[in-house]
């Protein structure tokens, strides 16, 4: 009898066990040919070993889904309260109806939505030989290998919004902000690294870019450029770590805890933690304890007040209106026009304690009120004028900052300054009597109250004065000469001041362009033609230069003064061998600088092909040389490069060569014996002299030394950098080519290194060559990389070893 009822149970679990794993389709592996449906979200899911994670069909609106990776919650949490950690297909939904994420047999990962004829909306683009599997690891890492065990793709390597521990984060990646918390497109907040290697949270809508954190008045913490490049890390105790040494800590430091770092759909960066799965994000660390801090939450003509009581508030400036009342971020929009007309026509509305972060005209020091007035109405852009009391430095000054935009503005007491608003009169009493735009509350005595004080001119007074004069001026023709010398004289003084501002402002008659033409004229930065530790370079097309080379300064936080005066200083550079300057952009936080643009590209790239004969590299070499030597030596200011090496020599239609990239340069003072301080070591690894290590005087001969790695480079062949750990000391990449150039000249005569030029150009040289230039070539370059910088020749002695021949 029992073994009777054993065998019916036997039976009745055999045949209904598919039955039973149906009902449970989550996922350890996708093999190749199968799929996961967007049909059943809930049970169609992939999930990491420890059941930490999941990954599938996220619902993101009405029978739309995007497939995603969260945190494992318990079954009574529902879907849409997932902590979502990835998304592949953020900015396409799909619809949620036999759509699928597919794993091909060719090893391609494919996201297709079945509303749109099977279109595919997100793929991996990967391929394989054998069959592949997708994974989703331990630590959220959903990953894609080969039968060999070969990563083909991974999601760690192309991050949203959201960091996990262990997850690297580097220069080729970016976190994201969602656009709202119900809207998990991509929004208008990034977390990167700045082309100086720097971490920086940034503020990048369809028409402004600024960067908010670190705040911009710090120092830069970047690094020079590495093989590897930045990397930074969250690891499982709450720490995270970059390579330059930037390092947040978690609250709650500690182990067994679920760690993520994500940057919200509001701006601010945040740490959150917590212990077991279904429990509530503890917020552990955070970029900004204020709000209003956040660039582009308000939007423009807006002002951000906070107070931890409340929170944070948006309010329209005077005369402006709401444009979206849903989404601040759209700013207001002002009820007024300004216009070029009578500047008698327009009155200031002052509004006490406000500053409007960027986008300034331009600094005006010691300036008066009723002077930055002026100003503000001579100017047909100006939309109003910040005035405040600089409390540091000497002398502490009035300073004005006309506005040509009104972005992030931040109403808080503690600020010393104040904006004034320009108005039309007409509309001026209905701006002050409506308090509507504002979002003012005066009860119970709060100190949100907006101060707003009307800068008129009495008609009055001025015709009482008038007839006063009138009256007066029959007797007392001397006192109206008098006055009028005067008068003549401090209009001479103030046409004098206006000079001297004007040809700061203009940086020795260089054009000034807004941030907006260079924008457009690169289609919005598109087209990367260069980059190195002061910024990225991009070609853009201007209607009066055509075709340019536009350099972005890596975001330095440099003053105007400080960068006008670097302008003025690239402006007395004029020589054939250096790169000529054609215009700048100083507009708030944005840098750059316009450049002539050279058609072939950099010596660098031009390096491996055919077209440089020995000939082009012999003119090359003494091109580069004539241009060092005026920066060392001709020009007004003495100048050292401190990065020369091939991507800075740019090559013109007739491959005449051309020093770029000085603008970053180390001014000399003539009477300090040629020695410069720095702060950090500047240059690229395998051009960069010994000085830099060995904490010698950096002088003019470190560019000497570059300039005969580079000339060796042009005639070996053979790139100075190889991808190899260095230990940390920065020239032993250089020393390896060095090496290698050495021992071919003592397998020759040692004495004679003509013997032996033909052996060190063997890898690219063909036909006939001149073997006594060449040879010169070799000696020169082996003179200027000499380990004792006082054995090395200056650039002028080069170039008269070179012409000599």
């Amino acid at each position: 009898m029992v073994t009777m009822i054993i065998s019916c149970l036997l039976f009745l679990a055999i045949t209904y066990s598919p039955l039973l794993s149906a009902s449970k389709t989550n996922h350890l592996t996708l093999i190749a040919g199968s799929s996961l449906s967007a049909t059943k979200p809930d049970l169609d899911v992939l999930t990491s070993p420890n059941n930490i994670f999941s990954a599938g069909f996220h619902p993101v609106g009405e029978n739309t889904y995007c497939f995603a990776i969260w945190f494992t919650e318990p079954p009574h949490i529902r879907s849409r309260s997932r902590t979502i950690v990835w998304m592949a297909n953020r900015e396409k939904p799909v619809n949620g109806r036999s759509s699928k994420l597919t794993l091909l047999k060719t090893g391609n990962l494919v996201l297709s939505d079945a509303s749109q004829i099977s279109t595919t909306v997100w793929e991996t683009t990967t391929f394989s030989h054998s069959l592949s599997q997708l994974h989703l690891e331990e630590t959220g890492n959903m990953v894609l290998r080969n039968s060999d065990g070969d990563v083909l793709w991974r999601s760690f390597d192309s991050p949203t919004d959201t960091l996990l521990p262990e997850q690297p984060l580097t220069r080729f990646g970016k976190l994201v902000s969602s656009r709202s918390q119900t809207n998990f497109s991509s929004g208008f907040y990034k977390f990167v690294f700045d082309s100086s290697n720097a971490l920086r949270l940034i503020y990048d809508s369809f028409q402004f870019s600024s960067v908010y954190w670190p705040s911009p008045w710090l120092q830069s913490t970047g690094t020079a450029p590495s093989s590897k490049g930045p990397i930074a890390m969250l690891d499982s105790l709450g720490n995270f770590n970059s390579s330059n040494g930037f390092l947040i800590s978690s609250s709650d430091y500690g182990v067994k805890i679920q760690r993520m770092l994500r940057i919200d759909s509001d701006g601010n960066l945040r740490l959150y933690s917590r212990k077991n799965r279904g429990e509530k994000w503890a917020v552990t660390w955070q970029a900004f304890t204020d709000p209003c801090q956040i660039h582009g939450l308000c939007g423009a003509n807006s002002l951000c007040r906070y107070s931890p009581d409340s929170g944070r508030e948006c309010s329209c400036l005077p005369g402006h209106k709401i444009r979206n009342p849903t989404d601040w971020s759209n700013g207001c929009e002002p009820q007024f026009t300004l216009s070029c007309s009578k500047k008698e026509e327009y009155s200031f509305v002052k509004i006490s304690n406000t500053d409007f972060y960027g986008y300034d005209y331009g600094l005006f020091p010691n300036y008066t009120l009723q002077a930055c007035m002026d100003l503000c109405l001579d100017l047909c852009d100006c939309m109003g004028f910040q005035y405040s009391y600089r409390q540091w430095g000497d002398p502490r000054i009035f300073e004005c900052y006309p506005k040509t935009i009104l972005r992030n503005g931040i109403q808080e007491p503690k600020f010393f300054g104040d904006m004034f608003l320009k108005v039309p009169k007409i509309h001026l009493l209905s701006f002050v009597n409506s308090n509507d735009g504002f979002g003012l509350d005066c009860s119970n005595n709060t100190i949100t109250t907006l101060a707003i004080t009307t800068y008129t001119k009495s008609h009055a007074n001025v015709f009482v004065k008038s007839m006063l004069w009138f009256a007066c001026g029959v007797g007392i023709l001397e006192v109206i000469f008098v006055i009028c010398v005067r008068c003549l004289l401090f209009r001479a003084k103030q046409n004098s001041d206006e000079d001297t501002r004007t040809r700061a402002l203009a940086a020795t008659g260089f054009k000034r362009f807004s941030f907006d033409e260079l924008k457009m004229a690169t289609r919005g930065f598109a087209e990367e033609i260069g980059r190195g530790a002061g910024g990225v370079v991009y070609k853009g097309n201007l209607s009066d230069f055509g075709i340019a080379a536009i350099k972005r300064l890596s975001e330095t936080y440099q003053g105007e003064a400080e960068f006008l005066a670097e302008v003025n200083v690239i402006g007395r550079v004029n020589h054939m061998n250096l790169i000529r300057m054609w215009g700048y952009c100083s507009e708030g936080m944005h840098r750059l600088l316009v450049y002539e643009y050279l058609e072939h590209g950099s010596l660098k790239a031009n390096l491996s092909t055919k077209v440089l004969d020995w000939k082009r590299r012999y003119e090359i070499a003494l091109g580069t040389a004539r241009g060092l030597a005026y920066l060392h030596e001709e020009c007004l200011e003495w100048v050292l490069h401190c990065d020369v090496k091939p991507e800075n020599i740019l090559l013109g239609s007739d491959y005449q060569p051309k020093v770029a990239d000085f603008g970053l340069s180390k001014l000399l003072n003539r009477g300090g014996l040629g020695k410069a301080r720095f702060s950090k070591i500047r240059g690229t690894r395998g051009y960069m002299a010994p000085e830099w290590v060995t904490n010698q005087s950096i002088t003019s001969k470190v560019d000497v030394f570059s300039y005969g790695i580079v000339v060796l480079e042009m005639l070996s062949g053979r790139s100075p950098c190889v991808n190899e750990e260095d230990n940390g000391i920065v020239d032993t990449q250089s020393r390896a080519l060095l090496a290698w150039v050495r021992e071919k000249v003592n397998e020759s005569d040692g004495n004679n290194v003509e013997s032996c030029v033909g052996k060190i150009m063997e890898s690219w040289i063909e036909g006939e060559y001149d073997k006594e230039k060449m040879g010169v070539l070799l000696g020169v370059s082996l003179k200027c990389v000499e380990e004792d910088k006082d054995q090395r020749p200056t650039m002028s002695q080069v170039v008269e070893m070179l012409q000599g021949h």
